[in-house]
């Protein structure tokens, strides 16, 4: 029969070795939890700090001159605001043909068009997908100035501002 001593030993022994493993384990947690504070840190030092325009190379689209191309680029934008002097080039290749297609490009004549016969002028299936694809990059033009909305879910050119493609 074992002692009493011997069996208080044991019980002292497999006691050390499960503080030992729980002291292991906090300090892998602490380690985890230091790494992620220090990166909420960084992230919100990035995040503050002002975007300077002359930290962001300019963007040079082929056949187009480089003053124009730098006046359009907006960092983070796909599709920049209007302003005098810009045009469709500046524009990424889904967007410029949404605006050829309204400007008269493939047969619209310069009408407002919904987004369902839009999908259509693209060559794209007049399915629901495909529909509401356009009908966001239509929404984000009207957004930033090029396309107007004349009624709800007709959308133009606005008068004026965008030529031929």
């Amino acid at each position: 029969m074992p002692s009493v001593m011997g069996l208080l030993e044991e019980r002292e022994r497999a006691a050390r070795q499960r503080v030992e493993a729980l002291e292991a384990a906090l300090r892998e947690a602490e380690a985890a939890w230091e790494r992620v504070v220090i990166a909420r840190e960084t992230v919100a030092e990035v995040l503050a700090e002002p975007c300077r325009r002359e930290d962001v190379p300019p963007v040079v689209v082929a056949g187009e001159r480089p003053a124009a191309a730098a006046a359009a680029a907006v960092p983070g934008s796909v599709v920049p605001v209007w302003r005098d002097g810009l045009d469709v080039g500046v524009l990424a290749p889904d967007y410029r043909r949404l605006v050829d297609v309204l400007a008269g490009g493939s047969g619209s004549g310069g009408e407002a068009m919904d987004c369902r016969q839009l999908a259509v002028a693209l060559g794209l299936e007049a399915v629901p997908a495909k529909v509401e694809g356009v009908r966001s990059k239509a929404k984000r033009l009207v957004a930033r100035g090029w396309l107007a909305e004349a009624r709800p879910g007709a959308f133009s050119v606005v008068t004026g501002q965008v030529g031929g493609a």
